[in-house]
């Protein structure tokens, strides 16, 4: 990129640039050795112009990672019942979320013990005042009689997700389909359906 090139760039696209750049640097480097300097020559900028927007590095991973996520956001599944909207979302997590989950896991250790934070600290970031795709798709649930709401509690709502997103943080890949069945089929739908 040449110089007058990142000049001309202003706003959202240098802001964009500069979050794309701060992912790929943590992505490669991970926290440890991530610098401004780093995102500036990757941004094709200063690091005055990165200084300007984040005051340090925990404020920008976190925008970096808020970034990252909110270019590909998962939807909230609508099938028509609670079994397939459950598995959509979980097939959907998989095959968008994997790369990031990885990052997170290898990459960013550091900024955990630096700042004392952690990884559902960044998620509930995102999600602050907000709905979960759980509590939507369950809400949904109980009003077709579905669900049987004495059952609920916020920990059984998401229970497929911290099942599902234990074993992607743990193993770093794709859980395998069966598994997603078997997280749903098997521990979830007994919890909550009204027995027959």
């Amino acid at each position: 990129m040449t110089e007058s090139t990142a000049r001309r760039r202003r706003g959202a696209a240098l802001e964009q640039a500069l979050l794309e750049a701060a992912w790929a640097e943590m992505s490669e480097h991970g926290y440890e050795y991530f610098s401004f300097d780093g995102v500036a020559t990757r941004a094709g900028t200063s690091k005055a112009v990165v200084y300007r927007r984040w005051p340090g590095k925990p404020e920008l991973a976190r925008a970096a990672f808020r970034h990252v996520i909110g270019q590909d956001p998962i939807t909230v599944p609508d099938t028509g019942n609670l079994r397939d909207d459950v598995i959509a979302l979980l097939r959907q997590v998989n095959e968008r979320r994997v790369g990031i989950a990885t990052v997170l896991v290898a990459q960013l250790g550091d900024l955990y013990r630096s700042t004392g934070t952690s990884i559902e600290d960044l998620r509930t970031s995102l999600t602050t005042g907000q709905e979960t795709a759980m509590e939507t798709i369950v809400g949904r649930a109980v009003e077709r009689g579905e669900v049987d709401p004495a059952r609920l509690t916020r920990r059984i709502v998401q229970l497929p997700v911290d099942l599902f997103r234990h074993q992607l943080l743990m193993t770093a890949h794709a859980v395998p389909e069966a598994d997603i069945v078997e997280i749903v089929d098997s521990i979830f739908l007994p919890a909550v359906t009204r027995s027959a």
